[in-house]
């Protein structure tokens, strides 16, 4: 199953809270998004069905081990690309943006490049 540009921020987004906090669950996500219940439990489904993420009888959320090394791959991407552009003199706000939107699109060997340009780790 091939994810969308939605369906790898609800992945970013799960590992993130995975990291905040033991128990997470689709309403911590829409919350987290400002997305609908609707909407999250949809997309929950979809990344269930695609092998990305399990859905506990409590209703916690847990990555399986694809969901985490893509989530894993889309935060790199957003913390490096935000860096380099704050390191650049481009605002926090306005770079974390423009990561969000360029982690999604840029193809690993261009990260690559950057990273092995920029020397960051």
């Amino acid at each position: 199953m091939h994810l969308q540009e939605s369906g790898e921020m609800y992945l970013e987004t799960i590992l993130i809270l995975s990291q905040k906090k033991n128990f997470v669950r689709a309403i911590d996500v829409g919350e987290y998004m400002g997305f609908s219940k609707p909407s999250v439990s949809r997309a929950i489904g979809l990344l269930k069905s695609g092998g990305y993420v399990s859905v506990s009888e409590g209703g916690g959320l847990t990555l399986t081990e694809e969901g985490k090394r893509v989530a894993s791959k889309i935060y790199e991407r957003h913390t490096y690309l935000t860096k380099v552009l704050m390191d650049m003199g481009v605002d926090e706000e306005t770079a974390a943006e423009d990561a969000c939107r360029m982690e999604h699109v840029i193809s690993d060997t261009s990260f690559q490049a950057i990273k092995q340009y920029f020397h960051y780790e």
